[in-house]
């Protein structure tokens, strides 16, 4: 990020996280940078009045917080032309996302990182000098002194460049285990010590990895695997949609069915029958979100990250559904 003592990072992440306590505040105090809070907690207004007036240069957060950001009414009568740089993690960054914030939010050297609260916090990360293309789209390359694989879930065995798979992370930036929980421990790091994530990724022939989902995440649908980024990232691209995730939910035809949870940009009159029309064609016919539920906004952790399991226990309860669980 090339952090020095001229920088002003404003700060809007929970100090507690491994993003604001360490990508945060131990960044900024080793190299003598400022930090400045916007408010006790969260506020869009606020981290766009901060950023402002305290002339900041840096701005962190999770991806929903700069669609919020993006979002707040009156964004374009504030002065952000001191923003060059920050931080977008915690969550898979959605492509449109980091475009608006490079052009809009002038954070031309905007970076991604990607890790677990586990590795320290982070393996992956884009820098200033990537095209705007891998900036945007990928979780960038692996750190220095660390090692990377991805694996086939069932068989383990590490699957080709291009092919997704089970990301796992080996190095000094892996934790020695789960405090009193040897059994926890075993089943994320195994015995050559790889930490193994839970998400799905695709690595390119230059190294740079796509994160395309979680394993728990991904649906299958009448036998087709269906990973929600890819439909989130199309959903994206709708002009009144303002922010779209994913779930899948029990289907007595196809096993399981594909439903999507969608925020609108005030004054949209976009229905289920719209957005389906949108993505006919444009997706396969089977990613297609068969239940849309609009909302003012998504559960979420406090630091951001969505709980898509409280989405599908909702989506089962409104609709009725019996799950093998409940069965």
């Amino acid at each position: 990020m090339g952090l020095s003592t001229v920088d002003r990072v404003c700060l809007p992440v929970p100090f507690y996280h491994c993003f604001g306590m360490v990508l945060g505040n131990l960044a900024c105090l080793t190299h003598a940078a400022t930090v400045v809070l916007p408010a006790e907690a969260f506020d869009a207004a606020a981290c766009l009045r901060a950023a402002e007036s305290e002339r900041c240069t840096a701005m962190y957060g999770v991806p929903t917080m700069f669609i919020a950001m993006l979002d707040e009414p009156g964004f374009d009568d504030v002065d952000l032309t001191s923003l060059r740089t920050g931080i977008m993690a915690g969550s898979p960054c959605p492509v449109e996302v980091m475009k608006q914030v490079v052009s809009r939010m002038h954070m031309d050297e905007v970076t991604i990182c990607y890790g677990m609260t586990e590795t320290s916090p982070v393996s992956f990360q884009s820098t200033p000098e990537d095209d705007l293309e891998h900036r945007v789209s990928t979780v960038g390359a692996i750190h220095p002194f660390v090692e990377v694989k991805l694996v086939d879930p069932v068989t383990g065995l590490t699957v080709p460049r291009g092919e997704r798979g089970e990301l796992c992370t080996r190095g000094y930036l892996v934790m020695l285990g789960y405090w009193d929980d040897e059994q926890a421990t075993r089943r994320s790091i195994d015995a050559a010590r790889w930490m193994h994530s839970g998400d799905l990724a695709v690595m390119h022939d230059d190294g740079y990895v796509n994160i395309v989902g979680r394993i728990k995440d991904m649906i299958i649908r009448g036998g087709e695997n269906v990973y929600p980024r890819e439909v989130e990232e199309f959903l994206y691209t709708h002009p009144e949609i303002v922010d779209a995730q994913v779930v899948g939910i029990p289907d007595d035809r196809y096993g399981e069915a594909v439903a999507a949870w969608v925020v609108r940009r005030d004054g949209s009159s976009l229905d289920a029958e719209g957005l389906r029309a949108f993505c006919k064609g444009q997706i396969a016919s089977f990613k297609i979100p068969t239940h849309v539920r609009f909302v003012e906004q998504f559960p979420m952790t406090v630091t951001g990250k969505i709980q898509k399991f409280r989405m599908r226990e909702t989506m089962i309860e409104e609709l009725g559904l019996v799950t093998q669980d409940s069965a």
